[in-house]
């Protein structure tokens, strides 16, 4: 396979800026989001790390310590959850806004134009930009009154660096220099999503930046804001840098005499006492991306006679440039990666499957690894909050960040379906490293969520069985809390969870837990209504009232492999959800999700449908859209089409001896090398 090839035909090419959706650099613990110009020139977007953490102040008067939650009945026995507590609304707020992630810094073009106003997008004229995706560089060129400007970004693969290179007449007539301009960062008292553009910038006397120059061509600048600091290093090759007249966070480097400007920024979290030379940024930039491309799985389609080939093939390849880019740092993603902030920036547990699984079947384990480690790194906190609601073991939060604090809310509080997810990653790990190392490694963290698995589940005296809930969100949470009691979804994804802890358990030659095997036996039969599948016991109407949002019922027969799934009627609720689904109303991994129920249950024409379904956009950039609920990018998606893809091509536990079995065999010509059967 030409794998060059494959990669390069999908290289983004632009000849305008999209104001919502930036070209990005990056290495996956930082990224970098330009405009047109290769930079951030006319739009603020984010330049993100993973460490980039901001606390808010505590409003006047406030304590943490204050913060109560509520107290709701849990199977006729007192529970406290991290909700809303009505006694302190603005701790509430704060706990959920803080911290927050920040956008480090602003760097973009000054330009003037010959009559020395400040240049706007429409005076450039014969823009082109192109994203070269097998080498990470974004190659910008443009005119301003006729006078030639180029301009290469790149970022550093290993370090949170960014080079950039510009040449043009202009850099020597003074009317083009390179700016540096830092926000505020605030969550409390704002929206959970800032999108597109992160940061307050109308607010400088609130925090403060240093200029500190270490010679001729490097200087620091570090950047405060109440408790937080963190430092910009950079190496420049001619020129000065000095603050910007009626700016006081805003710094300008020019070229000099030359045509030239190059330099490198190093963001740190401490002093950094050094920065990188561009070109070592560049050249790490242009050794990296290509060994990328050529290690883990690829899928070319190009054989195809399926006219929509090139569609899926591109949002293949731009989904693993960008999930490489945005969600492959030391803790889980945030929904929209290092572009912008959702819900604050905080991760959400039960989203990092979507994120970070699809790395394992297409063999990029060096980038999952990166962040598998939050497991261990969250256990005492998972441990002390079971403990705390009076169950054994651990129980993982939903939306955190790095502490481990759950934040408040009725659905952070009661969803549960991030639980199973370390057995998923383990299994995901055994089979591709089966040594007892990997059987150690999980060892504890899959013991602590079995123990918490099984004491959650209750006893239901008048049935015998063990149940889930209430109070419980389920995964398409938009059924009241208080009502919903063994849903399909988490039915099935808890009998999977206990069932590899007990193989875990026998792999280290030891006794099954009869606690685990009872509630694995006992567990409450998954809910039907009139022969098809329902989102959970009880509901009433729900495919007139509730077919709307994650329709999650169908992913315990794709996603998961079955557990408690009857196949016949699995297939008729298949065809009901096809048939009377409100699609309108889901979004991002809900179309991967359907996908590779579709595949797993025969139907490969309707697989491919679902991931080119008109409601399942991706920009020309591969950004994957948001939708009824949520803003872009929704990076879910991404990662659910890779592992969608990767599943239907290599197949799965148990499918039909065929190549891509998950592929219709009329119209498709599938040719995949270097990818892992799903589970």
């Amino acid at each position: 396979m030409d794998r060059k090839a494959l990669v390069s035909r999908h290289a983004v090419v632009r000849s305008r800026g999209d104001p919502r959706s930036p070209l990005q650099v990056g290495n996956g613990r930082f990224a970098f989001g330009a405009d047109i110009t290769g930079l951030q020139t006319f739009a603020p977007f984010a330049t993100m790390a993973d460490w980039g953490w901001h606390e808010d102040p505590l409003p006047a008067g406030a304590r943490v310590e204050d913060y109560r939650g509520q107290v709701r009945d849990t199977r006729g026995r007192p529970v406290r959850y991290d909700m809303p507590d009505p006694d302190h609304p603005e701790i509430t707020r704060w706990l959920r806004a803080s911290p927050n992630r920040m956008n480090l810094a602003r760097i973009g073009l000054h330009l003037a134009t010959a009559d020395g106003r400040e240049a706007v997008e429409d005076d450039l004229a014969d823009r082109r930009q192109r994203l070269d995706l097998w080498t990470g560089v974004l190659h910008s060129r443009f005119t301003l009154d006729g006078e030639r400007v180029e301009v290469e970004t790149s970022c550093d693969p290993g370090r949170d660096a960014l080079a950039v290179r510009v040449r043009s007449p202009l850099v020597r007539s003074g009317r083009l220099a390179v700016f540096i301009d830092f926000p505020l960062a605030r969550g409390y008292g704002e929206e959970k999503f800032a999108a597109p553009y992160v940061g307050i910038w109308g607010e400088p006397d609130a925090h403060t930046t240093t200029l500190r120059r270490r010679g001729s061509l490097r200087a620091d600048i570090a950047h405060r804001m109440h408790r937080t600091r963190y430092h910009a290093a950079l190496r420049w090759t001619g020129g000065e840098i000095g603050r910007v007249d009626g700016h006081p966070h805003r710094y300008r480097l020019t070229g000099g005499d030359g045509d030239r400007i190059e330099a490198a920024f190093l963001f740190t979290p401490e002093e950094p006492g050094w920065a990188p030379e561009p070109g070592a940024v560049a050249a790490a930039s242009r050794h990296r991306w290509p060994r990328f491309w050529r290690s883990g799985g690829a899928v070319d389609l190009s054989q195809s006679d399926d006219g929509r080939w090139r569609e899926l093939e591109r949002r293949i390849v731009l989904s693993q440039y960008l999930t490489a880019v945005n969600g492959a740092g030391d803790t889980p993603p945030q929904e929209s990666g290092l572009v912008n902030n959702g819900w604050f920036g905080k991760f959400h547990m039960e989203m990092y499957w979507w994120h970070a699984a699809h790395f394992a079947l297409w063999n990029r384990r060096s980038l999952l690894e990166r962040s598998l480690g939050v497991y261990r790194d969250l256990l005492d906190s998972a441990r002390a909050l079971a403990d705390e609601q009076g169950y054994r073991g651990a129980r993982w939060p939903k939306m955190t960040d790095p502490s481990g604090r759950n934040s408040p809310g009725e659905i952070t509080a009661t969803l549960v379906w991030q639980q199973p997810h370390p057995m998923f990653f383990a299994e995901l790990d055994y089979r591709a490293r089966p040594e007892q190392a990997t059987l150690e490694r999980w060892r504890e963290i899959l013991f602590a969520t079995a123990e918490f698995m099984a004491s959650y589940a209750v006893r239901d005296s008048a049935t015998g069985r063990y149940v889930l809930g209430p109070p419980l969100s389920a995964v398409s949470e938009n059924t009241a809390i208080e009502t919903t009691v063994n849903p399909l979804f988490e039915l099935s994804y808890w009998r999977f969870g206990l069932r590899t802890a007990q193989r875990w358990r026998e792999r280290l030659g030891l006794d099954r837990d009869p606690d685990w095997d009872r509630v694995l036996d006992g567990l409450a039969p998954l809910p039907v209504q009139d022969g098809l599948y329902v989102l959970h016991e009880g509901v009433e109407d729900m495919w007139t009232e509730f077919n709307y949002e994650h329709p999650a019922l169908i992913g315990a027969y794709g996603w998961l492999p079955g557990d408690g799934v009857d196949v016949e009627t699995m297939s008729r609720t298949k065809r009901a959800v096809r048939d009377t689904w409100r699609f309108d109303r889901v979004w991002g991994w809900d179309f991967p999700m359907l996908a590779m129920n579709a595949a797993r249950l025969g139907d490969a024409e309707q697989a491919v449908d679902y991931l080119l379904d008109p409601d399942f956009r991706f920009d020309d950039a591969g950004l994957p859209q948001g939708g009824a609920f949520v803003p872009s990018p929704y990076f879910p998606a991404s990662g659910g089409l890779l592992y969608a893809v990767a599943l239907m091509a290599a197949g799965w536990d148990g499918c039909p001896g065929t190549q891509a079995p998950g592929f219709p065999s009329d119209g498709w010509r599938v040719r995949a090398e270097g990818l892992s059967r799903a589970l």
